[in-house]
């Protein structure tokens, strides 16, 4: 047998700006659709007659920073696009493809707060403990850290 290779670890190939650039953008296109069905809810639940009667005064606090959070993460996964209209709409830079590419990731992290906040609200009205609402809005932030930071770091320290 011949030398063991990591599993899906196989060839890579370098690709061109412009299909890096249009990568970039077709993610940003395939995250924003979740993060606008986020912000929808959050706009609906502040107009159903239970969240000012379930909700304390806090907890509406904590929902309206999760608000906030998730409108920071859509400014932030559309800007690469507004970037390329206003910026360079006849060419690609690497500059750009860098810039966007840490515009989507740094949007995670405001999106990832935001989910763990309103779960945070949710799991404390349905189980009728902050305590436990804290818990699994912890144990889920948590796992948005491994899955969108370490592992990715790990792979890319790993394979990169």
């Amino acid at each position: 047998m011949g030398p063991h290779k990591p599993a899906g670890k196989g060839e890579t190939e370098e690709i061109k700006l412009e299909a890096a650039a249009s990568h970039i953008i077709e993610e940003c296109r395939m995250v924003l659709p979740g993060i606008q069905a986020l912000f929808g809810f959050q706009l609906i639940a502040v107009f159903n007659q239970g969240f000012g009667e379930k909700l304390s005064h806090g907890n509406q606090l904590v929902h309206i920073g999760a608000l906030v959070l998730t409108v920071l993460a859509t400014v932030l996964v559309m800007t690469p696009a507004a970037l390329q209209r206003h910026a360079e709409p006849r060419e690609v830079s690497e500059r750009f493809v860098w810039l966007a590419s840490n515009l989507l990731l740094a949007a995670m992290y405001p999106l990832a707060v935001a989910v763990a906040l309103d779960v945070y609200v949710v799991a404390g009205i349905v189980t009728r403990s902050d305590t436990v609402g804290a818990v699994l809005a912890l144990v889920l932030f948590a796992v948005f850290l491994v899955f969108w930071t370490f592992m990715p770091r790990r792979e890319k320290r790993k394979y990169g």
